[in-house]
């Protein structure tokens, strides 16, 4: 007769416990830097665009595409400035979104930037 203590399934518990903290706390990050890549493609995206396109336009796009994405108003003050030498357009904005979760709070700060030869 095989005789079970129970500190095979406790060791079980433990793990997953520990697992299920690191992929909680791993999509409630992940989801701050998903919507940063999103925004810096968008960047991007006008950036290409931008030969054909005013300034103005190139603006409302990201603001609104910022406000799709749920960033805070802060992201919606986008820079844009068309340089001369080298010919090239560069959209750049910065904010930062704080993560409150149990045992742990911090404000992640980002600046996208994208720049693209004209």
């Amino acid at each position: 007769m095989v005789t079970r203590r129970g500190a095979s399934s406790m060791g079980c518990l433990v793990t997953l416990l520990l697992f299920v903290a690191a992929l909680y706390y791993g999509v409630n990050i992940g989801e701050v830097f998903f919507r940063y890549y999103r925004l810096l493609d968008e960047m991007q995206t006008q950036a290409q665009l931008a030969p054909s396109l005013d300034d103005g336009t190139i603006r409302r796009r990201i603001q609104a595409a910022a406000q799709d994405i749920g960033l805070p108003a802060e992201a919606q003050q986008i820079r844009i400035a068309r340089r001369a030498s080298p010919r090239e357009i560069v959209i750049e904005t910065e904010y930062g979104e704080t993560v409150t979760l149990p045992l742990f709070k911090h404000t992640f700060t980002f600046h996208p930037k994208a720049s693209q030869p004209l």
